[in-house]
């Protein structure tokens, strides 16, 4: 979009700070603009326990990385590639590209890009005594490592990177309070959505709320309408092209 168009809505994106340039290039080729709010920045880790810890997880026959940003942090600290025998698996098929840029031919990835859809994969199924190295970060993703030790499995969890709360920033508080063209609220975390709506002012808080979420699953959405959003959809993944494209649907035709 050129930088004189006037976008005819916007997108509020939730990513981490300096993570925005994905939703900024998918909300561009709709027609919209981004307001960006981030509730944290991202830490990759580099300390030798780190590295050690995650050499055990690379190991293990069974292997699962829960983001983009998991491959990129791990790839940082040694190069990813499978081992004969292993069996390979990412959250969603954007982070399952990741890891195939990485090295890692074979990835399996859910139809439905979330915590659910990962757990139905029949790769993770039989679990009993078996190891399955875990790649992520603190927080998100909380309900994926007691689902597999209930199935038996013995987790190793390599925390690569954390994320580091921050507050808004002036400028997207001052962007969010002058908005004057439709807006959709693009939700790919609950734990990002529950910082930042505790972080801003009242009257920020409520004009957020009155805004349509575009939520990457039912999970989320239902988490939306706990925090007092009342018009949600859902999207088909947590993809920034994906939240986007389910935004723009909601217009008139």
């Amino acid at each position: 979009m050129p930088d004189h168009a006037t976008p005819g809505w916007y997108v509020i994106s939730l990513r981490a700070r300096g993570e925005h340039a994905q939703m900024r290039a998918a909300a561009a080729s709709r027609g919209a603009g981004i307001v960006a709010i981030s509730p944290w920045r991202l830490h990759l880790r580099e300390d030798e326990a780190t590295r050690q810890r995650l050499r055990e997880a690379l190991a293990a026959p069974r292997v699962v990385f829960t983001s983009p940003v998991a491959v990129r942090a791990a790839r940082r600290l040694q190069p990813l590639r499978a081992l004969a025998g292993q069996c390979w698996f990412a959250v969603g098929e954007g982070t399952a590209m990741a890891l195939r840029r990485a090295g890692v031919r074979e990835v399996e990835a859910p139809q439905r890009m979330d915590s659910e859809g990962l757990l139905s994969l029949p790769g993770l199924a039989g679990l009993r005594d078996e190891t399955v190295g875990f790649v992520t970060a603190p927080g998100g993703r909380g309900v994926l490592v007691p689902a597999l030790e209930a199935r038996g499995a013995h987790v190793i969890r390599a925390d690569v990177y954390e994320r580091i709360a921050v507050a808004p920033s002036p400028r997207s508080l001052a962007q969010l309070a002058k908005l004057d063209a439709p807006a959709r609220l693009a939700l790919s975390s609950g734990e990002a959505l529950g910082l930042v709506i505790d972080a801003l002012p009242e009257h920020l808080r409520e004009r957020l709320r009155r805004m349509q979420v575009v939520a990457a699953s039912e999970r989320l959405a239902g988490l939306a309408r706990e925090h007092g959003f009342t018009d949600v959809v859902l999207a088909r993944s947590a993809r920034p092209a994906d939240l986007v494209a389910a935004a723009a649907g909601t217009f008139p035709a």
